[in-house]
């Protein structure tokens, strides 16, 4: 909850105790005078909403504290309690109200004396009552808050009682005796059925039950994802003002780790977006989807076995599927180990593919990792430069060989360099090309450990 939402809820309810204080002293001590059951009715329905009111002052500022070690989700629930706490007052004041009514319905009782002055107070207190319910009720929904519904609630109510009193009131005014006492039970009807539709949706909030419209919302933004394959199950509740959301979807299985984080990251953004304040819990299922290749494939099999591999080739050679794959292992791997290794990945791909798939692994070293190494000396960029270009020169098709860097470490000299060749080369040709220049330099300096090359294509004039 933002520091925005918690603001405005506690300065609504704080103004609030300040009327429904105000208006219930009012209306007991100008019920009392005249000897009015209803508006006493109503002084004491008003009683009960400063109870209400207090406590959910009180109850918004625990609401909005954040999750902790007792509280995982919050203590958003803290208001849905506080909410059937209201509400059962409400009723034992209706009960009570329609007992005092119907006591004086059956054994009679004084009419009111009537003034200008209850009328008068009455419609201060609708005035009052309305902007207060009116400013509960915006802020309740901007901050999905059951508690200021409650309170919204409370002063709605006390509207319509208000009319309900000053009807009351004036059928006792034209000489209907029973005009007040039937008010006073028009106030506990009122205060009995929105009493009842509040607490509708408490208990539904407190069970768990998922919002109105919130699966189908969230269902539509996480289907608009790039990278989600399908929507397997979705569970949403609402704690205080957060949804909080449990998707399984499915993704593609090829996608790496961090590719599955991205997807996370924008499931979450797309439910807020559609909810506003949600808690996103993800989890992904790697499945195969119908457009996967053979090669994609054969590197999920290797992935899940931990193992590198890296120019895989695959054809179709008389309706027989034949597959090359370089297997990286450690350099100081035993034989039979290494292998063992190949013989276990063959076997996993002949059962994807099928037992007549042929599979031939190029066993090599891991690629180690190269110690921290040094600047070469000027000179020797240069030689290693001028060799470069050379061998560029006598190929032909490799041109601008630039940006030429040589490293010294313990396992010799690693080299990185730039060049050019024509935009319209494939990349096939290009690779080759290149391939050609790198093996040159290693043949001409033995002591090149490494050589890495990155090809640009040449500038338009």
């Amino acid at each position: 909850m933002s520091a925005t939402h918690h603001h405005s809820k506690t300065r609504v309810a704080a103004i609030s105790i300040v009327a429904s204080a105000s208006m219930a002293i009012i209306k007991l001590v100008v019920g009392i005078a005249i000897g009015s059951l209803a508006l006493i009715s109503e002084a004491l329905h008003s009683s009960v909403d400063l109870v209400a009111t207090i406590v959910t002052w009180f109850v918004v500022r625990v609401s909005d504290r954040p999750a902790d070690n007792e509280h995982h989700y919050g203590h958003g629930k803290f208001e849905s309690l506080s909410a059937l706490g209201v509400i059962a007052m409400l009723y034992v004041l209706a009960g009570g109200i329609l007992v005092r009514a119907y006591t004086h319905l059956v054994e009679g009782a004084t009419p009111p004396t009537l003034s200008a002055l209850p009328f008068v107070v009455l419609l201060i207190d609708i005035g009052v009552n309305f902007w207060r319910a009116r400013a509960l009720h915006d802020a309740a929904r901007d901050t999905k808050s059951q508690a200021l519904a409650a309170d919204a609630l409370h002063f709605a109510s006390d509207v319509l009682g208000s009319f309900a009193v000053i009807i009351g009131l004036g059928l006792s005014a034209y000489g209907y005796a029973w005009g007040d006492a039937a008010a006073a039970i028009g106030v506990a009807v009122v205060i009995s059925l929105l009493g009842l539709r509040l607490a509708r949706s408490t208990v539904e909030t407190l069970l768990d039950r998922a919002p109105e419209g919130a699966a189908e919302k969230a269902t539509i933004a996480l289907a608009m994802v790039p990278g989600i394959v399908e929507i397997e199950r979705l569970r949403i509740r609402m704690v205080g003002g957060t949804h909080f959301v449990d998707a399984t979807v499915e993704v593609p299985r090829t996608y790496p780790i961090d590719r599955i984080d991205a997807i996370k990251r924008a499931a979450q953004a797309a439910v807020s977006g559609a909810l506003g304040d949600a808690d996103l819990t993800f989890t992904a299922i790697p499945v195969a989807r119908d457009n996967e290749s053979i090669r994609e494939r054969i590197m999920v099999i290797a992935r899940n076995s931990g193992l590198a591999i890296h120019h895989v080739t695959v054809h179709d050679v008389g309706g027989k599927l034949t597959v090359g794959i370089d297997l990286e292992v450690d350099g100081d791997m035993a034989l039979s180990a290494a292998h063992d290794i190949a013989h276990a990945l063959e076997h996993q791909i002949r059962d994807e593919f099928g037992p007549d798939v042929e599979v031939d692994t190029h066993i090599e070293p891991l690629e180690p990792d190269l110690p921290f190494g040094t600047d070469a000396s000027p000179r020797r960029v240069s030689e290693i430069a001028a060799a470069l270009a050379d061998f560029a020169r006598s190929g032909g098709a490799i041109h601008d060989v630039h940006n030429v860097r040589v490293r010294d470490s313990d396992a010799g000299e690693v080299v990185n360099f730039h060049c050019r060749a024509e935009p319209a080369m494939s990349v096939t040709r290009v690779h080759d090309c290149v391939d050609e220049i790198e093996r040159a330099l290693r043949r001409a300096f033995p002591s090149v450990k490494r050589v890495i090359s990155h090809a640009e294509p040449a500038r338009v004039a």
